[in-house]
């Protein structure tokens, strides 16, 4: 029972992380005000930049940097739609989820069903070989470790920098803070960037961690798990954490259910993280006060700059 149970958690742990990730960019961007519906578009494009990389290269570290910069790009392009031309935020966002599925699908055709270098477990001495703690907390890959690096480092930017400061300001009041001298749009392009980059290391993770092959559309909705993860949150870091973790042991879950045997059927199986996810936005949204009380005011309004 004990193993089953190290086990349960260690499975929770990855099918968290790339969520963890794709979340803790989105949280940024929307904190500057700025809606990005195109984080399914971004994983997938960060994906397959990096299983490319790594698979004609082998480098492993190179191919991170290959998604990082394939999601700051695809970023940019929604940044330069939404923000310079001042398209809707919505419907741009969803053209770069379906830009980012097709293109994807487009340069991985050629490595489907082909195997890269995946990303190793670092070993930690004394540490990694500890019963129970060691494989629990200290032999996981780099970038389950990066994520959880990551969140904390936004959470202590948002809320004890003045340039968090500045990012909430630009997202609960755009007019007040361009008043007073900051660049409202300049920053939001920097916080789109910020999301591209953190949504593209989330499809690394994908395609070199957590998946051993290719496939098409690998991220199986991941994208869409993450933007309902900021608003389970609250847009609180701490919460997309807790939430990442419970989304992530309903991931695991179908699969354990279909591992053993249990007679659901599979379409069901398949669907069930994601009908967890709608029954819980549901119970959210019932609660309209939280909502409002955390919910940056200017979230996916346009501003255009003036003199």
């Amino acid at each position: 029972m004990s193993s089953m149970i190290l086990n349960l958690l260690i499975s929770v742990m990855a099918a968290a992380t790339p969520l963890i990730l794709a979340a803790a960019g989105e949280l940024v961007v929307e904190k500057s005000g700025v809606l990005n519906l195109g984080i399914e578009g971004m994983m997938l494009v960060g994906a397959i930049a990096a299983f490319s990389v790594a698979y004609t290269t082998g480098n492993l570290p190179l191919a991170l940097v290959a998604a990082v910069v394939a999601g700051v790009l695809m970023a940019l392009i929604f940044a330069f739609l939404s923000l310079t031309m001042q398209a809707n935020q919505t419907a741009t966002g969803l053209a770069l989820t379906i830009f980012g599925r097709g293109f994807s699908a487009l340069v991985g055709a050629g490595f489907v069903g082909i195997s890269a270098p995946t990303l190793p477990p670092i070993y930690i001495p004394g540490l990694s070989t500890l019963p129970v703690l060691g494989p629990l907390l200290f032999n996981y890959d780099p970038l389950i470790y990066v994520a959880f690096v990551l969140l904390g480092a936004i959470a202590w930017f948002l809320n004890h920098t003045r340039w968090g400061l500045v990012v909430r300001a630009v997202g609960d009041a755009q007019d007040a803070a361009h008043a007073i001298g900051y660049k409202v749009i300049p920053i939001r392009y920097y916080a789109t960037m910020f999301g591209g980059a953190t949504a593209g290391l989330a499809g690394a993770y994908m395609s070199l961690s957590y998946s051993p092959l290719w496939a098409q559309d690998m991220t199986a909705g991941r994208g869409w798990v993450a933007l309902a993860l900021v608003v389970f949150a609250a847009w609180r870091p701490f919460w997309v954490l807790i939430g990442a973790w419970f989304f992530g042991a309903l991931m695991y879950l179908s699969l354990w259910v279909q591992g053993v045997g249990i007679p659901v059927p599979s379409s069901l199986v398949a669907a069930m993280p994601y009908l967890g996810t709608v029954i819980v936005l549901v119970f959210i949204s019932r609660d309209r006060r939280r909502i409002r009380l955390h919910r940056p005011a200017m979230l996916g309004r346009s501003f255009r700059q003036t003199v």
